[in-house]
């Protein structure tokens, strides 16, 4: 099973490369059914490997100039607020069995796993759906919805920390929509925007639960290395076409994960 872990986390760097999203949603799963990682701990082992992968992604999408540093920062803050304080303070006051009514138990990991599974349904179904073709020439001149925008970043924020997705899915309409930004712009920005939400939640995490370094480091490598995969492959590759393959993996997935949690209780 680790060997296909560690395969796994090739993918999940590929997606990241190819559509700016979508393979930090398989962190979880990939952490907690190959690698037999506890579901909390996968969350926050989830963070950092998408955060670090995230990373090292923006940056060539920075170097060609396909990342808006203001619409990164104006997003970026409260998401980045939103989750560390999620990990620092809203997880670990999350009691270990939330309710018990006779043989029902309902733990905190059930519950979480719940949660994931809900939000890969979600990103599966917006990832299959069929795309607005708007070209970036019809893209108009950047408004910013501030309001909007912040209450974007915060939820996406909250839910990266509860469940440690990246959450692309999620911002990459938000900059699009919100912020008028063209598709490879905001695929960029989304990077730069995961990056710093997943490595500064993932601090919060710091000294609460036992880290395996060598299994953390391994996947982040892979992960890694998937993603200058993915740009190379982004250059040849259909990415609409992928995208909605990708969106079915997903949802199989997410299905899969939900009817298990609902089997366990």
């Amino acid at each position: 099973m680790e060997i296909l872990g560690y395969i796994a986390s090739l993918v999940i760097g590929i997606s990241l490369g190819l559509i700016g999203g979508g393979g930090s949603i398989l962190t979880v799963p990939v952490l907690v059914y190959l690698f037999k990682v506890d579901p909390v701990v996968a969350m926050a082992y989830s963070l950092f490997i998408v955060g670090a992968t995230a990373l090292v992604g923006a940056i060539p999408k920075f170097k060609e100039g396909l990342v808006n540093l203001k619409t990164a920062i104006i997003f970026g803050i409260p998401s980045i607020v939103a989750v560390y304080l999620t990990r620092s303070f809203i997880v670990p006051a999350i009691p270990e069995l939330l309710i018990e009514i006779g043989s029902f138990k309902l733990t905190r990991a059930i519950f979480l796993m719940g949660v994931f599974a809900i939000l890969m349904v979600a990103a599966s179904i917006s990832m299959i759906r069929k795309p607005n073709k708007k070209t970036d020439s019809e893209i108009k001149p950047q408004v910013f919805n501030y309001p909007l925008i912040f209450i974007e970043g915060s939820v996406v924020g909250v839910l990266t920390g509860l469940v440690g997705a990246g959450g692309g899915f999620l911002i990459i309409p938000a900059l699009v929509i919100l912020s008028k930004l063209p598709m490879k712009q905001a695929v960029g920005t989304s990077l730069l925007i995961i990056a710093a939400k997943s490595l500064i939640g993932f601090t919060g995490d710091l000294g609460k639960y036992q880290f395996d370094w060598t299994l953390l480091l391994s996947v982040s490598a892979l992960a890694i290395i998937g993603i200058f995969m993915g740009n190379v492959l982004a250059r040849k590759i259909n990415g609409d076409d992928l995208k909605k393959g990708f969106g079915w993996v997903v949802l199989i997935m997410g299905a899969y994960i939900l009817l298990s949690q609902i089997y366990n209780l």
